[in-house]
């Protein structure tokens, strides 16, 4: 088996495997491009070849930031494009391209590693580890009135400004704005680079799929929200996603398309665990959840950088004994958080909690309570105390949420 970069001569090879791996075909291209794959940059992309020569396997990165805790903005590869032709599964293809591509992302000097996984018992033994979390709500549209904001309450009221609906052609440079100001603030978001949307690579809003899109603007005339939806069958209004600088804006936005004419549900697809819109509705049970899932997946390449990267909501000091058994390492850190940074490096001293690697990924946005590793049996703490400082320090500031697609 051997592994080369694919060059721009023989990109076309690599797509045609791809798609042969999910016996699919390729979409004909539209005008302004609108392939999902159309964004691939072939020398972030690996091609598995047999010693004849014969590709049977891919995968590929894109170059992305990812926000951490404390609004730190992170490069991280966005792992994708991963297949293996059916003749060839089950004969160490995949693991040699993962650890081959894990060893060029370490080359690049990246530190973090992020995928959304197509099943989910496949990416945790190459050490990565749900860490965002999301889900549907559908919300029935004749039992959607909201309840009056209670007397005192600081959230809530609706948002000063106006809500303009246009084309989803029409009006991409506006989303592009708006989702770059909102994923800077919001852990677990990643970057949508100028590429996808100048190539209309992903899913809508930026895909050529024909949407409506309800922009919000404030009191100046500023965008700075938008629903993407289109209404499907059974009079679904389906909601791609709602990009919100603040909780008033996107209750803004819930408002406008639950109130839209000829309509019997409102389908939200994107919806962070614990969000407000639901508690915010007169009848709680109009709002269903449904579809619970992980979604964006971490993993760390360098354990003692990610964690002296993102930043910290309390004090302390905890000895981490980290597992990697992909790659056949193990590592001992003191990591030592003063004023919201963090310091981390290797140490002897014992371990207060030990985990493999992949359990680190998945607590390292917040989004994962390492008391609820440890409750599950993934995470040893050797004294008590572990826990509650290890639930104090990875906590962040807000639920982390990814709604990107890749």
């Amino acid at each position: 088996m051997e592994m080369r970069t694919t060059t721009d001569e023989d990109f076309g090879v690599f797509v045609d495997t791809l798609h042969a791996a999910f016996g699919r075909f390729a979409e004909t291209p539209v005008d302004g491009g609108g392939l999902w794959w159309s964004a691939l940059e072939a020398d972030r992309c690996l091609l598995a070849t047999t010693a004849e020569g014969r590709p049977v396997g891919t995968a590929g990165t894109y170059p992305f930031e990812l926000t951490l805790p404390g609004g730190i903005l992170a490069p991280a590869a966005g792992v994708t494009a991963v297949g293996v032709l059916p003749s060839h599964r089950r004969q160490g293809v995949l693991t040699a391209m993962m650890r081959h591509q894990l060893g060029e992302l370490r080359a690049r000097g990246e530190f973090l590693s992020v995928l959304l996984a197509s099943e989910a018992r496949i990416y945790g033994r190459f050490g990565y580890g749900p860490a965002t979390y999301t889900a549907r709500l559908t919300v029935s549209r004749h039992r959607a009135a909201f309840a009056a904001p209670r007397a005192g309450a600081t959230a809530g009221a609706p948002a000063a400004g106006s809500v303009e609906v246009l084309r989803g052609a029409a009006c991409g440079k506006v989303l592009e704005e708006v989702y770059d100001r909102y994923r800077r603030a919001q852990p677990g978001a990643l970057s949508r680079p100028r590429r996808w949307w100048e190539l209309r690579a992903g899913q809508p809003p930026i895909s050529p799929a024909p949407r409506y899109v309800a922009v919000h603007r404030d009191a100046a005339g500023l965008p700075d929200g938008y629903a993407s939806y289109a209404i499907g069958e059974a009079d679904t209004l389906q909601v791609d996603e709602v990009i919100a600088t603040d909780d008033a804006v996107f209750t803004a936005l819930a408002r406008f398309v639950l109130e839209h004419d000829l309509v019997s549900q409102v389908v939200f697809k994107h919806v962070p665990p614990g969000h407000p819109l639901r508690w915010r509705l007169a009848d709680f049970r109009a709002g269903e959840v449904s579809g619970d899932t992980d979604w964006l997946w971490v993993r760390l390449l360098d354990v003692p950088r990610a964690l002296a990267t993102r930043g910290w909501s309390a004090d302390g000091e905890l000895v981490l004994d980290v597992d990697d058994p992909f790659l056949g390492e193990r590592g001992r850190y003191l990591l030592t958080v003063r004023d919201g940074k963090a310091d981390c490096v290797p140490t002897d001293r014992d371990p207060d909690l030990s985990l493999d690697v992949r359990d680190l990924g998945s607590l390292y946005l917040g989004g994962t309570a390492p008391s609820t590793l440890v409750g599950a049996g993934h995470v040893r703490a050797h004294h008590s105390g572990a826990v509650v400082l290890a639930d104090a320090l990875f906590r962040a500031e807000r639920s982390p949420h990814c709604l990107h697609w890749f």
